[in-house]
């Protein structure tokens, strides 16, 4: 997929964060985009010190702000009716879906021991089972259209490394990588690709919690997310959404790339 002028993206997530910057890169190249969000997560976990997570209202301003050839969708990605709805909805607005890129992800950070089963269920099931569902979902549509297409699912880091505070969530993320690895060999004859893309540290609202989180006694927020980026980051500097969008913008129009998990993170994890 080379020309992406008049490609039809559907971007979970895609209002704020890694999601936005993805999206408003495809739509800066000429792409239709379909912005997938939540505003109220529906279980009892607290995502980002509360349940409103903004996701939909984000998506709706930033389809606003793009204009033509960019729409929102309100889309719970744990719910297969609600999948199925986002999947049908964009292929009534734009006709197709030729990109996934599943971006939609939560995160805690609490010791083992305090984990709660809503906490692992939250996690795991926004950033597993909802990865699933869509992939599974639009797979379905690519075939109806005759084979090929692109899905990026965002993984991260965390899905190569093991990091303390965060077992759900890296357990989330290997899912993720090994779902991922497994689907493209299942479809890789029909012209469909699918690979990962593992951030390192980017200064989004996941990375507002863990800085809190992380945070030594008496430190500031943005004292260790500083430290953070020293500790994990060989480069020294955190990574940008712009790097982000470069990576997968690269891996849409690359037809021979398939199954891999592609790290952008500063050197951090090798």
């Amino acid at each position: 997929m080379t020309d992406l002028q008049g490609k039809v993206a559907l971007v979970t997530g895609g209002g704020t964060g890694i999601g936005k910057g993805i999206a408003e890169r495809f739509h800066g190249l000429g792409m239709k985009v379909v912005l997938a969000g939540l505003d109220q997560a529906q279980d009892t976990a607290n995502q980002y010190f509360g349940r409103n997570m903004g996701g939909y209202t984000a998506a709706r301003q930033l389809a606003d702000s793009l204009g033509d050839g960019a729409i929102a969708l309100d889309t719970d990605v744990t719910d297969a009716g609600q999948v199925a709805a986002m999947t049908a909805a964009t292929v009534e607005s734009f006709g197709r879906i030729d990109v996934l890129v599943n971006g939609a992800g939560v995160i805690t950070a609490k010791p083992v021991e305090d984990l709660s089963e809503a906490d692992w269920d939250s996690v795991v099931g926004v950033n597993a089972k909802g990865t699933f569902l869509t992939n599974q979902a639009v797979v379905a549509q690519m075939r109806k259209q005759g084979g090929g297409g692109c899905i990026v699912n965002i993984a991260s880091i965390a899905g190569k490394l093991g990091v303390p505070y965060l077992s759900h969530y890296c357990a989330s993320k290997w899912a993720v990588i090994g779902f991922s690895i497994s689907l493209a060999k299942e479809v890789a004859k029909e012209g469909i690709t699918v690979n990962c893309l593992c951030p390192g540290i980017v200064g989004t609202q996941m990375w507002t919690l863990l800085s809190k989180a992380f945070a030594q006694p008496g430190e500031k927020e943005e004292v260790a997310y500083a430290r953070s980026i020293e500790t994990f980051i060989p480069q020294g500097v955190p990574q940008t959404e712009d790097d982000m969008a470069d990576m997968t913008a690269f891996l849409i129009t690359a037809p021979h790339i398939t199954g891999q998990a592609f790290a952008v993170d500063g050197g951090a994890s090798h």
